[in-house]
């Protein structure tokens, strides 16, 4: 029984704090930007620009030679 005496209040406790920090984090409005850093990757084009320059130097070594 004395278990269920810490448990309980550390657990009620647990909780608070996590739906304060929830509750922070809504009103400084960190979930208001839907399409962010998140969700980009699925918008941006399918080309990565690192890859496109290293075809555009393989190319013109291609063509050197």
């Amino acid at each position: 029984m004395s278990s269920w005496a810490l448990m309980i209040p550390a657990t009620l406790l647990l909780a608070g704090v996590l739906l304060a920090l929830v509750v922070r984090a809504v009103r400084r409005g960190e979930f208001d930007d839907w399409e962010g850093p998140a969700a980009r990757h699925f918008l941006d084009r399918d080309v990565c620009p690192e890859r496109e320059d290293e075809r555009d130097d393989d190319a013109g070594d291609a063509a050197a030679s």
